[in-house]
C-alpha cells in the first residue's frame, strides 16, 4: 500500500509539475515561452500526463487524478477502500508539484503584475462564469478521460487459463490517455481550462492561498468545488458506460 501511495504521490507530483509549468512558461512574464499560445499549453499538458504515467505505472497503476480512482472503482476494477488514500497521496503530490513549478519559476512570478496570469499557473477558472455550464464542461471533459482510461486499462488477463499477465498503463496505455487529454484540451478546454482532475485543481489552489505571491488574486474558492464535483459526475457517468459497453460486447 505503501508504495502504491508513493507512486500516486510521485506521478502527481510529476504531472503537475510539468502541466503547470508549461503553464507558468506560457503566462509568466520574461519566459523564454512567453505568450506562446494554447496549442504549446494543450501539448505540454498532454506530455505531463505520459510522463507521470509511465514513470510511476508500475508502482500504483499511475490513476494520478481521483476521478480515475473512482471511476475505476465504480466500474469493479479497483477496491474502495483504496479511494480516499489513493486520493489524499494525488492531492498531496499536486500540492507538492505546484511548490516546485513556483519555486522554479520564482524569479518570474515576482516581475509578473497581472495577479490572474499568476493564479493560472496553479489552478483553473471559468472563461465565463456560469455554475451550470461550467459543471456541465468539467463533468464532460472528465467522462471522455475515464472513459478512455477504462476502455484502455486491462487489470489482468490468463493466457491458457494459467498465466496472468497485469497490464497497466506504463506498457499500453500512457500514450493513448495522453492524446485523450490532448483532444480534450483541444476541444473542450477553452470553457474552463479543462481541470478534470479534482487533485490537480485543489491541491495547487491551496498552494495559491498559502504562498506569498505579489500582487496576488482572489483564490477563487466559490468556483472550487466545480472542478472536483463536475469531475466526480463525469467519471461515475464514465464507469456506468463502460459498464453497458462490457454487457453489449458479451
Amino acid at each position: 500500500m505503501l508504495t502504491e501511495l508513493f507512486g500516486e504521490f510521485l506521478g502527481t507530483a510529476v504531472l503537475v509539475l510539468l502541466g503547470n509549468g508549461v503553464v507558468a512558461n506560457v503566462n509568466l512574464k520574461n519566459t523564454i515561452g512567453n505568450s506562446s499560445g494554447w496549442i504549446v499549453i494543450t501539448t505540454g499538458w498532454a506530455l505531463a500526463v505520459f510522463c507521470g504515467v509511465f514513470m510511476t505505472a508500475d508502482l500504483s497503476g499511475a490513476h494520478l487524478n481521483p476521478a480515475v480512482t473512482i471511476g475505476l472503482a465504480a466500474a469493479g476494477q479497483f477496491a474502495w477502500a483504496k479511494v480516499i488514500p489513493f486520493s489524499l497521496a494525488q492531492i498531496a503530490g499536486a500540492m507538492f508539484g505546484a511548490l516546485l513549478v513556483y519555486l522554479f519559476y520564482r524569479d518570474h512570478f515576482k516581475i509578473t503584475t497581472e495577479p490572474g496570469m499568476k493564479r493560472a499557473c496553479f489552478c483553473t477558472a471559468p472563461a465565463i462564469a456560469n455554475a451550470k455550464s461550467n459543471f456541465f464542461s468539467e463533468m464532460l471533459g472528465t467522462f471522455v478521460l475515464v472513459l478512455g482510461v477504462l476502455l484502455v486499462t486491462v487489470p489482468e488477463f490468463q493466457v491458457d487459463g494459467i498465466h496472468t499477465t497485469k497490464v497497466g498503463l506504463g506498457s499500453l496505455g500512457a500514450m493513448p490517455v495522453a492524446l485523450v487529454v490532448f483532444v480534450i484540451g483541444l476541444s473542450l478546454g477553452g470553457t474552463t481550462g479543462y481541470a478534470i482532475n479534482p487533485a490537480r485543481d485543489l491541491g495547487p489552489r491551496v498552494v495559491h492561498a498559502l504562498l506569498p505571491l505579489n500582487s496576488k488574486d482572489e483564490n477563487g474558492w466559490e468556483y472550487s468545488w466545480i472542478p472536483i464535483m463536475g469531475p466526480v459526475a463525469g467519471c461515475i457517468f464514465a464507469a456506468l458506460v463502460h459498464m453497458l459497453i462490457l454487457y453489449l460486447l458479451q
